[in-house]
């Protein structure tokens, strides 16, 4: 049981953001991940299919024996976590818990805003996740649907992403928030954009990093911890395997030597 994968899954390649903290905070565990490429992004449509969605996911994932399931999407997070932990009897980690807590730990001024798809800022999950911690803090949020095709095409250093990125980010420097949440795992990658709109008071929380020290925490209390030397890590995309694995490598950081088709959808 203790050497069963993790499995991940997000409607894309930005779910690869937490793999990459994963490989840093749990180097001997083995990794199943699932980017449902063929349906991306998932912020356009409504709780009903993504709800649908996230579970086809997990069945597919759960045909590895995976000991824990990590939600690395936050559309799926903010509508799904209810319903997957309904149906599995495993661990069923989100995103949306772990960046929240961060955002409050480290506001200064208890000014948080949160970017993210149209169902994510819809769902309010971060503001219900903040109060939670803090009722002090004040959250701001804005949806941004162009990032995620922005980062799914590569399109990292135009000027037309600068461009997009300041329009979509004006409303929240007006409220002088000094924590920004990015509250899509595809956002890292436009990191040193936003950063530079923003300016350098304003503080980034990408979650990825308290993602992979929940899953940490969990597998320890469970004694699940993996003793695995050398896991070996599978990838698996619904759509174009070899687009999933020229975009995927600039998130993950390194190269993606094993990569196949995932053909239920």
């Amino acid at each position: 049981m203790k050497n069963r994968p993790i499995g991940i899954f997000d409607s894309g390649v930005g779910g690869l953001t937490v793999v990459k903290q994963i490989f840093k905070r749990l180097p001997n565990e083995e990794i199943v991940y699932l980017g449902d490429t063929a349906r991306v992004p998932y912020g356009t449509k409504s709780p009903e299919t993504i709800k649908k969605y996230s579970i086809e996911n997990a069945d597919f994932l759960m045909k590895f024996k995976v000991k824990i399931i990590v939600v690395a999407c936050n559309t799926a997070s903010s509508t799904s976590l209810d319903a997957l932990r309904k149906k599995f009897s495993i661990p069923i980690v989100g995103v949306i818990k772990p960046g929240a807590e961060k955002a409050v730990q480290i506001t200064r001024n208890n000014r948080v805003g949160i970017i993210g798809t149209y169902t994510t800022v819809k769902s309010k999950a971060y503001e219900k996740e903040i109060r939670h911690f803090s009722r002090d803090v004040e959250a701001v949020s804005k949806a941004c649907p162009l990032f995620v095709p922005l980062v799914e095409e590569g399109w990292l250093k135009e000027d037309v992403t600068f461009d997009i990125v300041k329009k979509y980010l004006k409303p929240l420097m007006a409220k002088k928030i000094d924590t920004l949440i990015l509250g899509c795992t595809h956002y890292p990658l436009l990191k040193p954009v936003i950063s530079r709109v923003m300016g350098r008071h304003v503080k980034i929380v990408d979650s990825a990093s308290s993602v992979a020290d929940e899953v940490h925490n969990i597998l320890m209390a469970l004694g699940k911890l993996s003793e695995q030397k050398k896991p070996a890590h599978k990838f698996f995309a619904t759509d174009t395997v070899e687009h999933f694995v020229r975009v995927g490598e600039k998130f993950l950081g390194t190269k993606i030597h094993r990569a196949e088709r995932a053909n239920y959808v």
